[in-house]
């Protein structure tokens, strides 16, 4: 039953970075099934592979549930459109997984956890940024008045999904790493 939870949770996972090109609004809630799925995944001692608790399920879907709600109370227009966000997922990837690699001097897990968050943040921004100096993006530039509208609009899901993502990362890296030392 584990493996098939762990099978679950990653397609929703993959699923919930395809949903930030179509459609934005069902992303953070797939990547937050994908979290809760692995979270019933156990070992045969009954032990929990990853351990996701309470706490960070229901912080966790609380955020969910306010990036959904701010989501669609977007316009139809601005909710549509995907301009810009192949940029800012790759930055929230990347941010994610320079974050990650905070294991090296984090003698936390929850340093861990805060690193990945702000890289994450720092990606989805760098993202947005890079993508606002291409000719495409010029509209959303810093000096038009829309960048913040924007960026809020299409990296606050891109965040927080990825973020849902990075989560288990940290936990998995986390029990592995600071289990042995």
């Amino acid at each position: 039953m584990s493996e098939f939870l762990i099978v679950i949770s990653v397609i929703l996972f993959i699923g919930s970075l395809l949903f930030l090109f179509r459609r934005q609004l069902l992303a953070p809630a797939s990547a937050y099934l994908g979290m809760l799925a692995i979270s019933f995944a156990r070992t045969a001692d009954g032990l929990p592979i990853v351990p996701v608790n309470n706490t960070i399920l229901m912080g966790w879907l609380c955020m969910t549930i306010l990036v959904m709600t701010a989501t669609i109370l977007q316009p139809l227009p601005l909710r549509q459109s995907s301009r810009g966000e192949g940029y800012m997922a790759i930055g929230a990837l990347a941010g994610m997984a320079v974050g990650l690699l905070g294991y090296s001097f984090a003698s936390l897990p929850s340093m861990l956890y805060g690193i990945m968050i702000v890289a994450t943040v720092a990606g989805t921004f760098l993202g947005f940024l890079l993508y606002s100096r291409t000719p495409e993006g010029i509209p959303t530039g810093i000096g038009s008045g829309h960048f913040f509208k924007y960026l809020l609009a299409k990296g606050f899901p891109t965040a927080i999904t990825v973020m849902q993502i990075g989560v288990v990362l940290v936990l998995i890296i986390a029990t592995r790493h600071f289990a042995t030392n």
